[in-house]
């Protein structure tokens, strides 16, 4: 019971640190003592000429990320943006392990809450995805449906294209997502007239909500622990 008492407490911290790493607040990038306290540097872009390559034994596939290959920057490029940052509770976080990384937190209703996610950082230049058809992931969930996002845009609050998926408890899957299948939202309400432009990959980003789209519910969703296991995030041509 005292968890979950504490469990409803919104942390004013973790607000301002969400906001200040994807840039909502561009003035405290010039406060050093404000970066020591971010553990990171403040709202800066992703190189994604580091990312993106060919992979070598798949012509047909373009690699964006390899989970599998341990990296000290992945605290640069992935960060938290959970349901804080509406006056909710959750936490969730993107960590490396052994075979590959792991999306994993609490997810909680508490304060009208209910979704945690992680998100790079804005990509410069943006990526070009313009000649594959879609985005694949290897993943190993835990029953929950998830959402993957594109962003076309370079706003940090503006429109995503979404796509919800499925998982198996403890099953390796391949999810394949047409650019045709995303579905363009803001704030989990459609909008019309935004079509994904492929060219233009500026950021992407993993969910676990309660809803779906236009106050629809995930039908899979419970609050408490969650875990997604992600080997690699690739273009693949049709």
């Amino acid at each position: 019971m005292a968890t979950n008492q504490q469990s409803t407490q919104w942390d004013l911290g973790r607000f301002v640190k969400t906001l200040s790493y994807f840039g909502a607040i561009p003035f405290l990038s010039d406060l050093d003592w404000f970066q020591q306290w971010l553990g990171s540097r403040a709202h800066p872009s992703v190189d994604s000429t580091a990312l993106s390559k060919s992979n070598s034994s798949m012509p047909t596939h373009k690699l964006i990320f390899d989970f599998t290959q341990p990296s000290s920057d992945l605290g640069e490029v992935w960060g938290a943006l959970d349901d804080v940052v509406m006056g909710g509770v959750s936490q969730s976080g993107l960590q490396l392990g052994a075979a590959g990384a792991f999306f994993s937190g609490t997810v909680s209703t508490a304060n009208s809450g209910g979704f945690a996610s992680v998100r790079t950082r804005n990509f410069e230049p943006p990526i070009d995805l313009s000649g594959f058809a879609g985005i694949e992931l290897r993943v190993k969930g835990d029953g929950n449906r998830y959402k993957f996002m594109l962003r076309t845009e370079t706003r940090w609050d503006g429109i995503a294209h979404c796509y919800s998926f499925d998982t198996t408890p403890d099953t390796w899957i391949t999810v394949q997502i047409p650019f045709t299948a995303f579905v363009p939202v803001f704030r989990a309400k459609t909008v019309n007239n935004a079509p994904l432009d492929p060219s233009r990959i500026h950021a992407m980003q993993l969910m676990l909500s309660k809803f779906e789209y236009d106050g629809g519910l995930n039908p899979h969703f419970e609050p408490g622990f969650f875990q997604l296991q992600i080997e690699s995030i690739q273009a693949y041509s049709g």
